[in-house]
């Protein structure tokens, strides 16, 4: 089964039980400021769960494209992916864990035929927070799953939240038995041996944990996750992802093209390569701060794995065309961005080219240094030196030093560079710190504020801009925009006036539903209207400000107080970036 049709069957089968069906929202995560991507599948979800009301309903489910950055250097083992698809389902409020329970194990024995005896399931052990989940376990149990394949474990293995705040709760995970001979006679889906592969996760979401207590939710949820790629590649047998119709057009045309064949390089080149190209489709340009680093650290790590495996660099343009060829049906998006797309990474190969060749040299020159005096690490001023005088990046030292035997202890490197640029290191660590959006007081105010100074925008400097992203915090909010040219102080005193204006005429703002054609036709604006359900949520700020947007708003603009630009600056090409205070 196909990856595209295991997907489908998905959507169908929780279709058929009265979910609504929405679309994946973008990489680039719309107002969150915790994480630099949409990296699970609940995330653009968050304000529903915590009680808000989704205009499709109680029952959901969807394809969410996801990235993390924290396993980026673990690409080119057997497993470990950046970009990846995270099938889900959700009850706001509606099912719980019998009916969750009962969909997920008609879905996997009778729409996926995988038999009853290869799985085993996994239930909250309990502590002083949460008794011990024998409900769940006694529903599987009426499922038809064997008591000798239910397990208990603890918070590690079966609580989930996404950081250290949030909702969340107890969870079940559902494991596939690969059919490999177990490691030992204690061996169970704790271990890491290979036999047992989590496939599915429901969480029992009945909790919110702050200030490291936890009090009940106003709304039990479920939210579940399956990882497609890892689905896949299980049923058909395979042994990676990298087996599967995903990855093997990629995959054998680099071996065909290698002339120092290398199966680690492959594997680097074809996710970075995939995961590249969705940065690039959701708008992100390779920079030296935040997503952009993160999409030229990619783009630069694939490159020097072609050169690794001695391909062309010239190969690349045919490449990019195979691999959106390979994914058109599963993301007509990059088909539809495909000259887009060429251009992001073709430049950024070509800048990086420059560096590597001045860089390599210089790595060579400390490796025989360190070899000659008989030591096995690369100090940390050696490597922050290679960033500094040759633009060589630390990460790419550190793939060079790995691969020829030294270690870098990049902890020290890191604390280097936050010492001297924090920029270098912004995006590579950043990962969910204080939890999802909070919507606290200040950030709601903060959120209404970017609708006001996107239409400042519009009216002093052309019609044209548009916002390319924003992320706020209880301190203050950064808004990126389409602009050719840094802003003059008098362009910024009158966007800076005219929103101060307007918080001082006290403009009522509403929110109304509506079918997503029909806000579009009425003037609404937005970012990604492919990715909005068919209705959506409109907010208009008097004869200001009309857009597509998921909330919360204050109800009256003369909450605000005193808009003040602090900064603007360059976010990336043809991209500018202000931050603000609301004072």
């Amino acid at each position: 089964m196909k990856a595209i049709e295991i997907r489908n069957k998905y959507l169908d089968f929780f279709e058929r039980h009265g979910h609504k069906v929405i679309p994946s929202a973008s990489l680039v995560p719309e107002n969150d400021p915790s994480v630099l991507f949409t990296t699970a599948g609940m995330q653009p979800l968050v304000p529903y769960l915590l009680g808000a009301k989704h205009p499709e309903g109680t029952r959901l489910t969807d394809y969410q494209k996801c990235l993390r950055t924290n396993d980026i250097e673990e690409v080119g083992d057997n497993r470990h992916l950046t970009y990846f698809e995270m099938l889900g389902n959700w009850s706001l409020g509606d099912y719980f864990k019998k009916e969750s329970i009962a969909m997920s194990f008609e879905f996997l024995t009778k729409e996926l035929n995988i038999p009853v005896d290869k799985i085993s399931v996994t239930c909250f052990a309990g502590d002083e927070d949460c008794p011990r989940d024998e409900e769940t376990a006694n529903y599987w149990k009426e499922q038809g799953i064997p008591e000798d394949h239910i397990y208990y474990y603890g918070k590690d293995d079966n609580w989930w939240i996404a950081g250290e705040e949030g909702p969340c709760g107890p969870d079940t995970e559902m494991f596939y038995d690969t059919g490999k001979e177990p490691c030992g006679p204690n061996c169970e889906p704790s271990c890491d041996c290979g036999k047992y592969v989590e496939i599915w996760n429901n969480v029992f979401m009945e909790y919110l944990k702050k200030d490291g207590k936890y009090t009940k939710l106003s709304q039990r949820n479920v939210d579940t996750g399956m990882g497609l790629e890892r689905i896949t590649f299980l049923l058909q047998g395979k042994e990676t992802p990298y087996d599967t119709e995903l990855f093997t057009p990629i995959m054998d045309k680099l071996k065909d093209l290698a002339k120092n064949d290398n199966i680690e390089s492959r594997r680097i080149v074809a996710e970075h390569l995939r995961a590249s190209m969705m940065i690039a489709v959701d708008g992100v340009r390779p920079s030296n701060i935040d997503r952009g680093y993160i999409l030229r650290r990619l783009i630069r790590r694939m490159t020097r794995h072609l050169n690794k495996l001695q391909i062309d660099l010239k190969e690349l343009d045919g490449l990019i065309d195979l691999d959106i060829d390979t994914l058109k049906d599963m993301y007509p998006e990059l088909a539809q961005n495909k000259e887009t797309i060429k251009e992001v990474i073709l430049t950024e190969k070509d800048k990086f080219m420059k560096t590597l060749m001045r860089g390599e040299k210089e790595f060579n020159k400390v490796m025989q240094k360190i070899k000659s005096e008989n030591l096995d690490i690369i100090d940390s001023n050696s490597v922050f030196k290679l960033y500094e005088t040759y633009g060589f990046p630390p990460e790419v030292t550190k793939d060079l030093a790995t691969e020829n035997g030294l270690k870098v202890n990049m902890d020290e490197v890191n604390e280097l560079f936050k010492k001297h640029q924090e920029k270098s290191k912004q995006g590579s660590d950043k990962k969910f710190k204080g939890g999802l959006a909070g919507n606290s007081s200040k950030e709601i105010q903060y959120h209404t504020a970017t609708h006001l100074l996107n239409a400042a925008l519009k009216i002093v400097i052309n019609k044209d801009v548009h916002q390319k992203g924003s992320n706020i915090t209880d301190e203050r909010m950064r808004f990126d925009f389409t602009c050719d040219h840094k802003l003059t102080d008098d362009e910024k005193k009158q966007a800076e006036d005219l929103v101060n204006k307007w918080i001082s005429q006290g403009l009522e703002v509403k929110c109304e539903k509506m079918n997503k054609n029909d806000a579009i036709k009425s003037g609404a604006e937005c970012m990604f209207i492919e990715k909005y359900p068919d209705e959506v949520t409109v907010y208009t700020i008097g004869d200001v400000s009309k857009e597509i947007c998921g909330g919360p708003h204050v109800k009256n603009t003369s909450e605000l107080g005193h808009f003040k630009i602090v900064k603007e600056e360059a976010s990336s090409a043809g991209v500018r970036r202000i931050k603000a205070i609301l004072e």
